[in-house]
């Protein structure tokens, strides 16, 4: 009720403001995208910007197994795949034709190790990449891997401007279905759609009421998620708002620094699993808009595990955990706790950090900005942060994320787990021939992640979009990507 009154005040007051003159589709952000060159892109907002900017080889199906979309494969043998390129996509947006020149340019580029790519890890195992001809391109692998395919979903730049050292993240140039238009320094950054000439601008307002604000009074025309429920739900009563909600796949979690003194122990991580209570979170502050998870990839992916247990809160044995690990009510167990400003995050923290102190765990939440937070995670300078990963398609996240080899900068390995066994699996799963083998050794590894517990598993939130009522034809995906701004169109 406070913020309803507090929305319909802010409403009146900016009562005298007028909606900008424009034919733009203006999309509101929480958070503005910061690298539009998909080689060194990692947050979700610039991913799934750049998946509009620009053309890939391989895409996905629902079900998270690669399709053609460039190019199709021939797998000549397990260690060498030949991609021939279609006719769709081929005309980059300066006008030069993409060939099997350019997707070598690329993927030679994320190779290199002085470009320091965030995904050369994943790709370490291209040998050497021959082009055949203008359409064709041969990947040469230095070990057999059934998922390569899924690999190559990295956008296609031009190789003038890969080789010239070209400076595509604030000024790309792809071949996909939006091109670029301009990118202001207060973060609206224009994108207009090829076929049709549509305008979408893609605003920053990084509180959630101001968006809402900006969604009431025709400032923008759509936003998705990023906004606390209360809010949600007061769009839903708005005559001309129109909500949708779905079921995501996008997996919240706790991480942990595992070389830190305190969160490196087994029985600390542990208790603090033990300590959470995830579904009261989801009951009462997402207003069941959320699951619990218990592994990064939800169960119906083809390489989830439906089998593994929730972690349910037990308050006895999370003291007795802490016991062990040397802590009591004399000398209690004292962690921070990094998470973004965003207000419904810090709202997430704060009931985590109570539910801790029930059972004498004392958290210091530290809030920044997007920026400064993402930065000190990927850094490694933290005891526990909250983050989700989003768009995630293929099993080879948890060698990005959990092998021992892919520790910052080769992967992210934020937290610096080691785990024999943990490589062990991830290495058996990636040499599997056969999709049945690899969703066996992928579910194991899963059962292993949750005993260890690099993270703690926390919940996969719903997707949800807000628009005006004269927008049509957007629509959810599970990832929550932008997709659909495709067939959005303006009555």
């Amino acid at each position: 009720m406070v913020v309803r009154c507090c929305v319909l005040l802010c409403v009146l007051l900016l009562a005298a403001c007028s909606a900008p003159d424009s034919d733009s589709i203006r999309f509101g952000l929480a958070s503005a995208p910061t690298n539009l060159d998909p080689r060194f892109a990692t947050d979700a907002t610039s991913e799934r910007i750049n998946r509009l900017l620009y053309a890939r080889l391989v895409d996905f199906d629902a079900q998270a197994r690669p399709v053609a979309a460039l190019a199709n494969w021939q797998v000549l043998s397990p260690r060498h795949y030949r991609f021939r390129l279609g006719e769709n996509r081929r005309t980059f947006h300066s006008g030069r034709r993409l060939t099997a020149q350019d997707v070598a340019a690329t993927y030679r580029s994320v190779l290199d190790v002085q470009a320091a790519s965030p995904h050369r890890g994943t790709l370490e195992m291209i040998e050497r990449i021959e082009v055949i001809d203008d359409d064709t391109l041969d990947f040469y692998l230095n070990r057999a891997d059934a998922l390569f395919p899924g690999y190559l979903s990295i956008g296609i730049l031009p190789a003038d401007g890969v080789e010239a050292g070209q400076g595509f993240q604030r000024i790309p140039v792809g071949s996909g279905p939006f091109r670029f238009v301009r990118w202001s320094g207060s973060g609206s950054l224009e994108l207009e759609r090829t076929r049709d000439g549509q305008s979408f601008v893609f605003e920053q307002v990084h509180d959630p009421t101001m968006r809402v604000l900006k969604l009431l009074r025709g400032e923008i025309d759509l936003l998705q998620n990023d906004l606390p429920p209360e809010l949600l739900q007061y769009l839903r009563e708005q005559e001309a708002i129109r909500v949708q909600t779905a079921p995501g796949s996008n997996f919240a979690y706790i991480g942990f620094q595992l070389e830190d003194e305190a969160t490196g122990k087994w029985q600390v991580r542990r208790a603090i699993a033990l300590a959470i209570d995830r579904e009261a979170i989801i009951r009462y502050v997402f207003n069941g808009a959320a699951r619990p998870a218990a592994a990064l990839l939800p169960p119906e992916h083809w390489a989830g595990n439906a089998q593994l247990e929730m972690i349910r809160p037990d308050p006895e044995q999370t003291r007795s955990l802490l016991a062990q690990a040397g802590y009591d009510t004399q000398h209690p167990l004292r962690i921070s706790y990094k998470t973004s400003s965003d207000p419904f995050r810090v709202r997430i923290a704060t009931i985590v950090q109570q539910q801790l102190a029930q059972v004498g765990i004392e958290v210091q939440v530290q809030s920044y900005d997007w920026g400064t937070f993402y930065g000190d995670i990927k850094a490694g300078r933290f005891q526990m942060f909250s983050l989700a990963w989003v768009g995630v398609k293929s099993p080879d996240i948890f060698r990005y994320a959990f092998h021992s080899r892919s520790l910052p900068p080769a992967g992210a390995n934020r937290g610096r787990f080691r785990d024999a066994q943990v490589d062990q699996l991830i290495e058996q799963a990636m040499a599997a021939a056969e999709p049945q083998q690899q969703a066996a050794l992928y579910a194991a590894l899963q059962a292993r992640l949750l005993e260890q517990l690099p993270y703690v598993p926390l919940w996969f939130e719903d997707q949800y979009f807000a628009v005006r009522d004269d927008i049509d034809g957007y629509a959810l995906a599970m990832d929550g990507n932008y997709d659909a701004l495709l067939a959005t169109v303006r009555r």
